[in-house]
């Protein structure tokens, strides 16, 4: 097993028993002291921000720099499930060791020991433990990968639209009893309002999601549901905390059994949560931090007052296409991006999008070629040593598609001149996602978080040509509820056409050849 001990074999030995060449903390990590509270210690943390973490403790001028040594990251899990525990009981034993894989698409690999993550606590079993952290004066980043979707914003069309909803039933049972938090909402607002009572300022909240100004997000959020709590809490935390907005950027798939299996045979660790990344990594965030931060411009990150340029690069490019691949290989039953990429009719449907629908409405960022970038993505998506699975990336589609294709879908909707025939594609294949079976007749389950009961039945119906009143129930879903006010009776049914396409020839006969 990974483990302090571990390090010191693997110090003295440059190679070790014969394998790959691994990395390890330079740093002593016995006198780095936690900063940074993270809730969601999935693998893009652990590839991004910890990454980033890990490489400023190593800079050889922090090495006898106290304060630069006060940013270790304490993770926290809100989910009590079996693989939750497992992880917790595998961050336990490994003493928040794991390795890091870094593969680029030549085939080159570097792998090395990350020690930035100090502990991991569960939340639903140590929940006053990870308060008393919240409200410690050490404390100063408070920081967020909780999905594109756990923010719990309204964006149903309305008067509400745009605001933090309060009547779903985790939020409410927090707001009647705020002492014993369940959601990340309530452990900040408690953890604040003791910070407040002691007399101690407030913290940096750092959204490291896929989010369209997720620091504005973020603030309304937090602020919401403060604001529900006590007015005077949510005022004190508008002023003391800030609630930067970041652009982030790196693949980071998901680790089955046997990639686990190859990646330790490969660095010869025992390593119970390795991980693999591309060796392409990306953080723009704006330099708005409440209590101090860590030397992250001295790694590779960007400090910009124009995030939402390289945001909205990002999330209409990298995203969108990322969806539109992930949802035809489920229909398809391909398993890996880069073998959905490799079909002519995706990559040519993927680049009219991006080339007709989505770069010509896109102001570029600073010093960035949008065609150029088009280019590095679909570089990044063919990286076979990613073996990036479609399934994880079609999760939560629902939620995904209002962050990744709202913008490009009210551009083209909106404009009376533009073809929006892919753009009718898109949602067709969203649609027939959600419905859950592959061309070839097999089902499959997705994670749909933003879906009740009644929502995935309606979801699932099949029968298109059997009753056009159940047929239109479709476009009820909240996938559409960001650009609902554009549809109308004429689009749903070009649609609804076009799902019949997709089902008749497949999706890569229909994508070769045009609908009418």
């Amino acid at each position: 097993m990974l483990t302090p001990e571990t390090l010191k074999s693997l110090a003295s030995d440059s190679v070790h028993a014969g394998k790959a060449q691994v990395g390890v903390p330079v740093y002593d990590r016995a006198a780095v002291t936690p900063g940074i509270v993270h809730f969601g210690v999935g693998n893009f943390f652990r590839a991004h921000l910890a990454n980033y973490v890990d490489r400023v403790l190593s800079l050889p001028e922090n090495a006898s720099d106290p304060q630069a040594r006060q940013w270790g990251i304490i993770g926290v899990g809100l989910r009590e499930s079996p693989r939750a525990l497992r992880k917790a009981e595998d961050f336990v034993a490994q003493d928040g060791l794991y390795s890091l894989t870094e593969a680029a698409t030549g085939g080159a690999r570097d792998i090395r020991v990350l020690g930035a993550l100090k502990g991991y606590l569960l939340a639903p079993r140590e929940g006053e433990k990870v308060l008393a952290l919240l409200a410690s004066p050490e404390t100063r980043i408070v920081s967020l990968t909780i999905t594109e979707g756990g923010y719990n914003i309204d964006e149903t069309p309305g008067p509400n639209r745009g605001k933090f909803r309060l009547k779903t039933r985790a939020v409410a049972e927090d707001l009647a009893d705020s002492g014993h938090p369940k959601t990340v909402f309530g452990f900040v607002a408690e953890g604040m309002r003791r910070r407040r009572a002691a007399g101690l300022g407030g913290v940096t909240i750092l959204s490291c999601d896929n989010l369209r100004h997720n620091g504005d997000v973020s603030r309304k959020a937090f602020l919401g549901y403060a604001q529900a709590l006590d007015p005077e809490l949510a005022a004190w935390m508008e002023a003391n905390c800030t609630f930067p907005n970041a652009m982030v950027d790196r693949i980071t798939p998901s680790v089955s059994q046997e990639t686990m299996d190859r990646l330790n045979a490969r660095s010869g660790l025992q390593d119970l949560q390795p991980l693999l990344a591309e060796d392409f990594t990306q953080w723009v965030v704006e330099d708005k931090f409440a209590a101090g931060r860590p030397a992250f411009e001295k790694v590779g990150v960007q400090f910009s007052d124009q995030v939402s340029a390289f945001e909205h690069a990002k999330i209409r490019m990298l995203n969108c296409s990322h969806l539109i691949l992930s949802a035809a290989g489920m229909l398809m039953g391909v398993d890996l991006v880069h073998d959905v990429l490799a079909y002519p009719q995706l990559r040519r449907f993927v680049d009219d999008v991006l080339d007709r629908d989505v770069i010509p409405t896109l102001q570029a960022p600073p010093g960035v070629d949008l065609v150029a970038y088009k280019d590095t993505i679909l570089t990044r998506f063919a990286n076979k040593a990613m073996a990036d699975q479609v399934a994880r990336i079609a999760a939560d589609a629902t939620s995904k598609a209002q962050v990744f294709w709202t913008e490009t879908v009210r551009s083209v909707l909106e404009n009376p001149d533009h073809d929006p025939s892919r753009i009718i594609t898109m949602q067709a294949l969203l649609l027939e996602l959600l419905r859950g079976r592959r061309e070839d007749g097999t089902l499959f389950e997705l994670e749909e978080p933003a879906l009740d009961e009644a929502q995935l039945e309606i979801a699932h119906y099949e029968g298109l040509d059997e009753s056009p009143g159940k047929e239109r129930e479709v476009f009820t879903l909240p996938a559409f509820d960001s650009w609902r006010d554009l549809m109308t009776p004429e689009l749903e049914d070009r649609i609804s056409r076009e799902r019949r396409r997709l089902r008749c020839l497949g999706v890569l006969e229909a994508l070769a050849a045009p609908s009418a």
